[in-house]
Formats: C-alpha cells, structure tokens, sequence
C-alpha cells in the first residue's frame, strides 16, 4: 500500500545532517514505500544554501571505512532535497515551508549550542536569531493556517548531541510563547506536537581535502558539496512505535535507526564505550608519540591496553546486556581502525577534564562499587591525564586546550615535589569532579602508584608494565 507523502523540513545544512538524515530519507524514498523531501532552512546568517542551490539540492555522499570486516567505500547520489531557503533573506519563504499539507517532520542539528534560548529574541523579528525561535515562528505559522487543526501537528527529531534534546527544545518553545504572550491555544497545540528525544552516532568528516581526482571520477557534474562519512550509522529514537506508522525505519535492513521507550542505556553505552575510549586514549596515546586513532589501534601497546580497558573494565561497569555492549565495542574498534578517517588525538584532547569527568570517571565509580577495587587500566589513564596536565613535569609538544583556570590549577598544583600530595590536591578538587575523589583510598593510593611509575620511567609502555606488578 503506497504511504502518502512524508515531508520534512531540516535546520540545518551542513556536512552531518546531509551524511545522517538526507542519507536515511534518501534509503526509505529508494527502500520503501515512504516518499519524502527535505525542505532545508539556513540557521545562522551565514551558510551553505547558495552552493546547494547551485547544485539543485543535489550532492554525493561517500561511505568510506571498515564494516564487519569488510572494507567499505561506495557512492550514491542524494537528491530528496527539495526547496532551500535562507530567512535571513527571504522570511516569507521560510514562513510558508510551514503551509505544506504534507509536512511531518522538522529535523535539526545546529550544534550543542543551537538548543538555548536567547533572551534578545523577538517574535516580530525576521527572523528570530535562535533556532528555538525560529522554529517557535514557523510553528505559530502552521498554527494559523490551519487555524490549530490537532491533525496538522508536527514529529519534531532533533539531532543536537545534547542530553534528552527533544524535551528542551520543547521547553524553550513554551517560555518563548510566554515571553511573547501568544495565545494559550497556541501553547495548547504546541504540546500536542510531538518532540522526541534522541542519540546520533555517525563520524563525518565531510568534504575530502585529498584525492579529490578519485572522488570527483565519473560523477555527472561538478560536485562541490561532497561529504565522505564512514559506514557505522546509528539513530535512536526516544518514542512511541506508533512513529513507525509514518517513518518506517524499521523496513531499512542496512540502517540501524531504532525507536524506543528509553534511550537513557544507548546514550550511557556511547559515552562510556564509544567517547570514554577516545578520553582514555589521549593523553597515553600522545605521551606514547602516537599521533591519530587510527595509529593507535596498529600499535601493540595501545591496542592491546584499549580493548582490555573496554573489555575487562568499561563494559563491567555497565548496568546492560553483556552480548549487546561487547558487539557495540567490537564495532568501537572497528571504526578506530578506519584507514580514510584522519582523527587527531590532540583534537580529542579539547576540554579532556571535563570530558573524562563525563566519559570515564562513571565506569570508575561504577566498576569500584560493583567490584569492591579500583579498575587499574582506567586509573592508569586518570594518571597519564594528570602528566599531561603538568606540562611543565611531562614536557610534551602539546598545547593544553583548556578551561584556563583548570590549566592554571594543573601548572599550580604540579609545583609540588611529592606525588601524594599533587594527587591529593587534584582529587579533592571538587570544581573539578563535583566530589571529593580524595576520600576514595584505594582510588588514591592507586593513582599515586600510577602517577610515580610514569613520572620513573621513559615509555608510557614500561610505566604501565610496572603498575601492572605495583598497582598500589
């Protein structure tokens, strides 16, 4: 039975949206009996919509990496965008994408920082300067023209890789309607609108710098708008199974995209396995001279210490079914070995304390009140992280790309001459770690073992040897 149309419109026109969700409307416009387009809306001033427009909405997205094994590297066409529009410059374009009878959809991805709300934000303005906003705007347009009809409600599917996105959005769009006093019947539709709550997980690095010739072999125009992105895809969707009705995903075999009651254990198992291993990674990947993921899963020493650190201590620590998280990490690993995929550890290595208070520190705590111990390896790293920080101890190359009051604390602390007390002082640094770690001994005592076998000895391998036969 053909569906009938299923129209979108996207904020957002930029490299992941056109590898995530043009490729997926793409896969169910070619796969099923879905039929689709994307209105894509410009968020910010300055974008990417006039090169789209040139292209006719049209562009080539290269998978590129290693898939059960198999390396992958294939090309399609994307063609299932339709209008392109620019509120900044034409408003009333903008406003009239929300007229569509045949409107289901609103995606987005307009970075971590595009889901806030901007007090200076002003219904009358054209347009609003925030997503919300403008998203707030669009929807009263709709409002209007159906004069608050239930039945033309929208599935609202951020992409934003912030916690329960769906929720503030939605949140913020309600306190918009009442700092601009619209009417209770459009705050009453507005929440019969549904907002979902999801976790992307796609590595895009977007238009290739080198080899272009290859890329640009055989394509039937000049591409300029080329987005290369690896094989893995995931999209969880926080909802009921109704929304199958109207997106079947569930009909893609080559797409994982899942809806579910609670993404809360997707989104733990991403940040513990997925951006954990990255954290822990870094700072002995760089001590150890291994420049990018990819190199440090061909070295021994790195390969070996990631995989029992996933295996041994990461997954333990997960409340989850031990089969599907081991799959998950196998899979982790396999995208680290991605040969197109040029990821620096310095990169990675932005904002490290926070993001190991976030990734790592959890499967600490979480191993060491389910096992009675302290997991070794991620206390290595805790320590490698701390050598790092002490730059003028570790002696690296490495700018520290940091909170600066975090790196003025580290360059503080590592004035010290004993151990005991520089990890002492890092600990029970609660600014840090919203906690007093210092009061977990054995997650001290163990840190100091760690932090004087690196500080004794040359290689980052040998300190570890070491600690493995002194962990305390």
């Amino acid at each position: 039975m053909k569906i009938d149309t299923r129209d979108s419109i996207q904020f957002g026109e930029g490299n992941f949206l056109r590898a995530f969700v043009e490729y997926c409307i793409q896969a169910l416009n070619e796969k099923t009996s879905f039929s689709g387009k994307v209105d894509v809306v410009q968020p910010i001033s300055e974008g990417m919509i006039d090169q789209l427009k040139k292209q006719n909405g049209k562009y080539h997205l290269f998978q590129e990496g290693v898939l059960g094994g198999e390396t992958v590297r294939k090309k399609q066409k994307i063609n299932c965008i339709d209008q392109m529009v620019n509120p900044y410059h034409d408003f009333e374009a903008f406003l009239a994408l929300a007229e569509n009878e045949n409107l289901h959809f609103v995606f987005s991805n307009t970075t971590e920082a595009g889901i806030a709300l901007d007090p200076e934000d002003l219904f009358t303005s054209t347009p609003s300067n925030s997503f919300p906003a403008k998203l707030t705007q669009l929807l009263h347009q709709r409002y209007t023209k159906f004069d608050g009809d239930p039945t033309k409600v929208l599935h609202i599917i951020p992409c934003e890789l912030i916690e329960k996105n769906g929720s503030k959005l939605k949140k913020i769009i309600l306190e918009l309607c009442d700092r601009w006093k619209l009417k209770e019947d459009f705050k009453s539709w507005i929440n019969k609108n549904h907002f979902y709550n999801t976790l992307v997980d796609r590595i895009v690095p977007g238009f290739p710098k080198k080899n272009l010739d290859y890329y640009n072999k055989d394509l039937p125009f000049s591409d300029q708008l080329i987005v290369t992105c690896e094989p893995f895809f995931l999209w969880v969707i926080e909802g009921s199974l109704k929304l199958l009705e109207i997106f079947p995903v569930d009909q893609l075999k080559d797409i994982d995209v899942m809806v579910v009651p609670d993404l809360g254990i997707y989104r733990t198992r991403k940040v513990r396995i997925l951006n954990g291993s990255h954290t822990t990674l870094v700072p002995l990947g760089l001590i150890h001279g291994t420049p990018t993921v990819s190199e440090s899963l061909q070295d021994d020493f790195l390969k070996q210490f990631l995989s029992e650190t996933l295996f041994q201590e990461i997954i333990p620590s997960i409340d989850f079914d031990r089969q599907a998280l081991e799959n998950y990490a196998h899979s982790v690993l396999e995208r680290f070995t991605n040969p197109f995929i040029i990821h620096q550890l310095e990169s990675i290595a932005l904002n490290s304390i926070s993001k190991f208070k976030v990734r790592v520190l959890p499967s600490i705590l979480s191993y060491y009140n389910k096992e009675g111990k302290v997991p070794q390896n991620l206390i290595f790293a805790m320590a490698a992280l701390f050598y790092f920080y002490g730059k003028e101890i570790s002696k690296h190359s490495y700018s520290l790309k940091d909170d600066s009051k975090y790196i003025l604390f580290f360059n503080q602390v590592w004035k010290e001459n004993k151990k005991e007390k520089v990890v002492e002082n890092i600990l029970s640094n609660t600014t840090l770690w919203d906690q007093n770690l210092a009061e977990i001994i054995p997650l001290k005592d163990s840190l100091i073992a760690a932090l004087n076998a690196i500080t004794s000895h040359h290689k980052i391998s040998d300190a570890h040897k070491f600690f493995q036969k002194n962990p305390s």
